[in-house]
């Protein structure tokens, strides 16, 4: 092979990394949108364990309903049902095969901080190894599939996309977005209502004003400034709309899941939370028309909740948590991935869900599938993670 030949052999060929790895970007027209529910939203209400005892006798003030009774929550197989408040949006995708759950999902950290937490999921990296803040794990993966189509639907550039491949960012309306004002402190006052705390809030308007700016504080910093359930809820078809034609990388986080205080069961402050979301991701899914076929919208948290609801009809930081995955082509309509008994034995120290399904393993081997990533790619956007393949995709 003479010199022009053999550039232009080389001209033709993929590119393969030093691991040998072919590294040449997959040809796929799928679509991600992640959605990150900021704040440690309470799983458990969420898909309701009704073949659990213990999570009835764990939580007698805020437990959704069996299926069947008042207010009861929607089947979906012998042991797990949906909340409520989804009957009319996230239950008929998951009836129609376009919805499924992962139940003990999460990362290891066990800081239970909002921040720590976050940022571990947001990079992706080994909790062991040293922390890179310049690369986050979509940004990674932006860059493995060559993607000039990614975008955060944020105010600021997430970390999660964070890295070497330029990704732009914008500000989604401002409506609902979590601060201090009046409104919000009467909704504070409000969850206290039948606690042991409402006398002393009653006392006076500095007592309350102090408890109601406590809370507001810690959620609307475990918010990171994300837009709220009601505000995903009448930006999401705008989301659609982008995504359908320009990108095929998205990322939102929405706020307000830091339900330490009367977070309510079929009815009040988190049912009404998951009702604004279940319609957003529903008229999202509907806005993408037949680009629904093609599309994933995976919807995570940085922890679960505790298991037994607190003194104040709350739940405080946990560990294990559900995701969510959502899409036209998936096999849905199943709860999947590694699962036990919810008994108090099986309890991670004896307080929260445990996590079985490491969220690194499982996006990997949803990732893998979606995009067509070969071994080497996926170690690129995972690094040392063996991918779990869940038969989502």
């Amino acid at each position: 092979m003479n010199r022009r030949d053999l550039l232009k052999a080389l001209a033709a060929a993929p590119l393969f990394g030093a691991a040998g790895g072919l590294l040449a970007a997959p040809a796929t027209d799928a679509k991600l949108l992640f959605v990150f529910l900021r704040g440690g939203y309470d799983a458990n209400n969420l898909l309701v364990p009704i073949g659990s005892d213990f999570y009835y006798a764990s939580r007698p003030n805020i437990a959704i309903p069996k299926p069947g009774a008042e207010n009861g929550a929607l089947p979906l197989n012998g042991d797990w049902a949906l909340h409520p408040v989804l009957r009319d949006t996230i239950y008929p995708l998951y009836t129609s095969g376009d919805a499924a759950f992962v139940p003990f999902a999460g990362t290891t950290d066990l800081s239970r901080s909002h921040f720590e937490t976050q940022d571990s999921i947001e990079l992706g990296q080994d909790l062991a190894g040293r922390r890179d803040f310049r690369s986050g794990f979509l940004n990674r993966l932006a860059q493995t599939l060559n993607a000039k189509g990614a975008i955060a639907f944020t105010d600021q550039l997430p970390l999660i996309f964070q890295g070497g491949l330029q990704v732009p960012n914008m500000a989604l309306r401002s409506v609902g977005k979590s601060g201090i004002d009046a409104r919000q402190s009467q909704i504070i006052a409000a969850m206290y209502k039948g606690t042991a705390l409402q006398g002393p809030v009653s006392e006076g308007f500095v007592v309350r004003d102090d408890v109601a700016k406590g809370l507001i504080g810690e959620m609307t910093e475990a918010n990171r400034n994300a837009i709220s359930a009601k505000g995903f809820e009448l930006e999401a078809q705008r989301i659609a709309l982008l995504m359908k034609d320009k990108y095929n990388l998205g990322f939102v986080d929405v706020g307000g899941w830091d339900t330490h205080v009367g977070q309510g069961a079929s009815t009040g402050y988190l049912a009404g939370r998951f009702e604004e979301l279940g319609r957003g991701l529903a008229a999202y899914a509907q806005e993408m028309g037949d680009g629904w076929r093609n599309t994933v919208v995976v919807v995570v948290s940085e922890f679960g909740r505790t298991f037994r609801e607190n003194g104040n009809r709350g739940t405080d930081h946990g560990h294990g948590s559900v995701f969510w995955v959502l899409g036209g082509s998936i096999h849905g309509k199943q709860v999947v991935g590694q699962q036990v008994a919810i008994t108090q034995a099986n309890l991670f120290q004896n307080r929260d869900m445990p996590v079985l399904n490491e969220y690194r393993a499982v996006l990997g081997g949803l990732l893998q599938r979606t995009f067509g990533l070969n071994t080497a790619q996926l170690e690129r956007v995972f690094a040392g993670v063996k991918p779990v393949d869940l038969g989502l995709v």
